[in-house]
């Protein structure tokens, strides 16, 4: 059987992981030896944040990073962020890394370098990704694309219940409409619709039915495939 490349891209908040890892886990239910794998991109992001962290290299300062680029090794085995040899999963979600990842992401020499070995990486599995320019730029050939959308109230809501942060409910919204615009705006993987992803508004959906909405799109290709 072929291998598949699946695109989620979306606005913050809009239930890209939760779909992305639920997806994959009903494909991977209902289809034997296809294997679909969630990849979380951001934590490659994160892992490369540790690395310059631990390597005491300034954000600015773009010679250093991309000398260290040039001999990074990135892995991921079961889930598990790997950098230079050292799983550094653990750390991803430390203040510090957190407080940097997002300029650290912004880079366009890493988001090359990231996006390079997400393609490698993908030659010989099939794959579940999402992001904000997974099919844009990252798998422009994806198999399946989704775009899945809501308002910014409801996006904010669902952050504010599911995050342990002493922010607001408000200042949650006017975060994601800053994030919104400074995402739309990048001048490199900026996030957009592509031309052929299916449109899913999230906003008065569960997420079981966002899921089925996806199946329901992409189940009948898989099953022409397996006969392939």
């Amino acid at each position: 059987m072929k291998k598949i490349v699946i695109a989620i891209d979306g606005p913050a908040g809009a239930g890209k992981s939760s779909c992305a890892k639920l997806v994959a886990e009903k494909i991977n239910s209902l289809v034997k030896d296809l294997n679909l794998e969630y990849i979380d991109s951001g934590a490659i992001y994160r892992g490369i944040t540790k690395k310059i962290l631990d390597s005491k290299i300034k954000i600015e300062d773009y010679r250093a990073i991309n000398k260290m680029l040039e001999n990074i090794k990135i892995e991921l085995k079961d889930g598990r962020v790997i950098i230079d040899n050292n799983d550094v999963t653990e750390y991803l979600r430390t203040k510090e890394v957190t407080e940097l990842v997002s300029p650290v992401s912004n880079n366009i020499d890493i988001r090359k370098r990231v996006n390079s070995f997400l393609n490698e990486y993908a030659k010989d599995r099939s794959i579940i990704m999402d992001g904000r320019d997974i099919g844009t730029v990252v798998f422009p050939n994806a198999d399946f694309k989704f775009y899945l959308d809501a308002n910014v109230d409801v996006r904010a809501e669902r952050r504010f219940k599911e995050s342990h942060t002493d922010m607001s409910l408000e200042e949650i919204k006017e975060s994601i409409i800053k994030r919104d615009e400074n995402d739309k705006n990048k001048p490199f993987g900026a996030l957009k619709i592509a031309e052929d992803a299916i449109y899913i508004d999230t906003s008065f959906l569960t997420l079981q039915e966002v899921v089925q909405k996806i199946l329901d799109k992409i189940m009948g290709c898989i099953k022409i495939w397996q006969q392939i």
